[in-house]
C-alpha cells in the first residue's frame, strides 16, 4: 500500500515480559523471558520492556544475564519503573538506582498525571507530583539514559483536570523526556475520545518529544484506541504480543501492527520482518504455555480459513474475494475447512492439498459421506487426520497396514475396590494373525497398548507414534449415561502431529474408532 504516510515511522514498544506477565495463569521463568525477548528482536520491534529491576529476583536476574547473553540487532533492552517517592531524594531513591544498575540504554518510568492518584494514592500535593517527574527525568539522564515516561491514566486525568495533566508533561519535556507515552490503564476510554485528546497534546507539545499511545483492553477498544492516538499525531505505541496483559489485556501487537502497516501505510518494522509475525506469535504462546486465539486477526489459525461453499467457490476464482489481505504478508496461509457446508470447490481444493487425484463421482462421495457423518455428530474440521483418510476412502483406498478381527476390554472391580481394565485384540497383518492382551489404565490405554503390542513386531514405524491428547464431549446430554460422545485424539510422531475422531453411543467404540484411525494415519505417513 502507498499512502502519503508511508515514509513515516510508528515505533513499537513491546511490553510482554512486564505487562503481558500480569495476565491470570501466566508466569514465565527468566530463560523464558530471554527466549521470548530473542523473538521480539527477531519480529524487529524497537523496544522491549525487559520488567522492573529490583522488584524481585527473577527480574534481578533477568538484567544480569540479559547484559551477557543477549545479543540483540533491530531492538533496544528497557528497563521499566517508577519515579522518586514523594518527599525524597532523587540520589536516595531505590528504584531510580536500579534503574541505572541495571545499564540499559533506555529507561521508561511510570508517573502519575491523574490529579486522583496524586492526592488520594499519592497523598501529596499536586505541585509534588510535578516535582517527582521533573526530578526523575533529569536524574535519569544526567546518567546517560534515554528516558521514557508513561503518564499513568492520563486520559481520565486529562479529562478531570487537563491543566495538571498538561503540567506533568510540560515537566517531563523541560527535563529531557524523549517519549510522552499517554496511558489508558484503566482502559475505559473510546476512540472518539483518544483522537481529540491525543491531538490536544500534540498541538501543546510539538515536536519537543514523541508522543506514544498505551492502552488496555477493558472496553475492547485497544486496538481501534491505539490506530486513533497513531491517526492523531502519536508516533509511538505499546501493547503486548497476543494481547497478554492484566484484567482483560493489552493493545494486541500482532494486531496494530499489520493495520498500522498494512492498512494505514507506516513503517513499524524492518523489512521483511511482517511476515515472521504468525511464527513470532506462535512461538510466544508455546513459550508461556498460553494458545493462541484461533480466531485472533492476522496471526490465528483461522484468520484466513474458509468453510462455506460459497466461499470457497469464488476464492477458488479470484484469491482476494474473501481475504482483506493475503495471509502472506504476515506469515499465515489460507486454509479451507471441509465440513457439511462445503461444496465441491472445497472437497477439489482440499484434495489438491493433500495431493489426491478424486474425479466428480468420487467428490460427490465426499459431499455425501461429510453430510451423513456431521449430522451423526462427526467434526472434521477438528480432525484433519480422519478427514483424509475418508477422502482417500472415497477414491476407493483402503488401508493395507492391518486388519482389525476383533476387540474386546474388561473392566473388573477387586475386593479391595481397585479396578484393573484389560484388552484383548484379534488383527490380520497380511496373512499372519496376531492375538495380543494388555492391562491399561482405563480401556483406551489398554486398547492402545494391546494392539501395539501386536503390531510392532510387522510395523516398527508405529514406535514413533504416541498420543498426546484424548478429549471426550458429549453431544445429546439429555439422553444422560446413554448419550453419543464425540472422541477426538491428537498424536504425534515428532514431527507431525494430528487429530482423528470417532463417534457413538457407546464412549469405546467412539474411542476405539479414533485410535484405529489414528494409527493407520502415523502409518500412512511414516516416512
Amino acid at each position: 500500500m502507498t499512502t502519503p504516510q508511508a515514509t513515516q515511522l510508528v515505533e513499537v514498544f513491546d511490553t510482554t515480559l512486564r505487562d503481558g506477565m500480569q495476565v491470570e495463569g501466566v508466569s514465565a521463568t527468566v530463560e523464558d523471558k530471554l527466549r521470548i525477548a530473542e523473538q521480539l528482536d527477531h519480529l524487529g520491534v524497537h523496544f522491549i520492556e525487559g520488567g522492573w529491576p529490583g522488584a524481585n529476583p527473577k527480574d534481578v536476574e533477568f538484567f544480569a544475564r540479559a547484559k551477557r547473553e543477549l545479543k540483540l540487532t533491530a531492538s533496544t533492552l528497557v528497563a521499566f519503573g517508577s519515579t522518586r517517592r514523594p518527599a525524597g531524594k532523587v540520589d536516595e531513591d531505590v528504584t531510580l538506582r536500579n534503574l541505572i544498575e541495571a545499564e540499559t540504554s533506555a529507561v521508561c518510568i511510570v508517573a502519575k498525571s491523574w490529579d486522583y492518584h496524586v492526592e488520594q494514592a499519592l497523598q501529596t500535593t499536586l505541585e509534588e507530583g510535578v516535582a517527582m517527574v521533573a526530578d526523575s527525568v533529569k536524574f535519569l539522564g544526567s546518567h546517560d539514559r534515554r528516558v521514557l515516561v508513561d503518564l499513568e491514566h492520563f486520559f481520565d486525568g486529562y479529562k478531570n483536570n487537563p491543566e495538571f495533566a498538561l503540567r506533568v508533561i510540560e515537566a517531563a519535556v523541560i527535563n529531557g523526556a524523549s517519549h510522552l507515552v499517554l496511558c489508558d490503564t484503566n482502559g475505559g476510554s473510546l476512540p472518539h475520545e483518544v483522537l481529540s485528546i491525543v491531538a490536544a497534546v500534540h498541538q501543546h507539545v510539538g515536536s519537543d518529544a514523541i508522543i506514544g499511545i498505551h492502552c488496555h483492553d477493558d472496553t475492547g477498544c485497544a486496538v481501534a484506541n491505539s490506530l486513533a492516538a497513531v491517526e492523531s499525531g502519536a508516533r509511538h505505541v505499546q501493547g503486548t504480543l497476543n494481547g497478554l496483559g492484566e484484567r482483560t489485556g493489552n493493545t494486541n501487537l500482532t494486531t496494530v501492527i499489520p493495520n498500522l502497516q498494512l492498512k494505514m501505510g507506516y513503517r513499524c518494522l524492518p523489512d521483511g520482518r511482517l511476515e515472521r509475525l504468525t511464527a513470532v506469535s506462535n512461538h510466544v504462546a508455546e513459550v508461556l504455555n498460553r494458545p493462541l486465539n484461533p480466531q485472533a486477526p492476522y496471526v490465528g489459525s483461522s484468520a484466513f480459513a474458509h468453510k462455506a461453499g460459497l466461499h470457497v467457490s469464488a476464492i477458488a476464482r479470484a484469491k482476494d474475494a474473501y481475504e482483506h489481505v493475503s495471509p502472506d504478508l504476515v506469515g499465515n496461509g489460507t486454509r479451507f475447512l471441509v465440513s457439511e457446508m462445503a461444496g465441491k470447490a472445497t472437497i477439489t481444493m482440499k484434495a489438491k492439498e493433500l495431493g489426491l487425484t478424486m474425479d466428480g463421482p468420487a467428490v460427490n462421495q465426499v459431499i455425501d459421506d461429510l453430510k451423513r457423518l456431521e449430522h451423526e455428530g462427526y467434526h472434521f474440521e477438528a480432525a484433519d487426520a480422519s478427514l483424509e483418510l475418508l477422502m482417500r476412502r472415497a477414491t476407493g483406498w483402503k488401508q493395507p497396514f492391518f486388519e482389525v478381527e476383533t476387540m474386546r476390554v474388561i473392566t473388573d472391580e477387586h475386593a479391595s475396590g481397585e479396578f484393573t481394565t484389560e484388552a484383548t485384540v484379534k488383527v490380520w497383518v497380511g496373512e499372519k494373525r496376531e492375538v495380543s492382551t494388555a492391562e491399561g489404565n482405563g480401556p483406551v490405554n489398554a486398547i492402545d497398548k494391546a494392539l501395539r503390542a501386536a503390531l510392532l513386531s510387522h510395523l516398527p514405524a508405529l514406535e514413533k507414534v504416541h498420543l498426546t491428547d484424548y478429549k471426550v464431549r458429549i453431544l445429546d446430554s439429555s439422553s444422560a449415561t446413554g448419550a453419543v460422545t464425540r472422541v477426538l485424539l491428537d498424536a504425534s510422531n515428532g514431527g507431525r502431529s494430528w487429530t482423528t475422531i470417532g463417534v457413538s453411543s457407546n464412549i469405546i467404540e467412539a474411542s476405539w474408532r479414533a485410535l484405529e484411525e489414528s494409527l493407520v494415519y502415523g502409518l500412512l505417513h511414516a516416512e
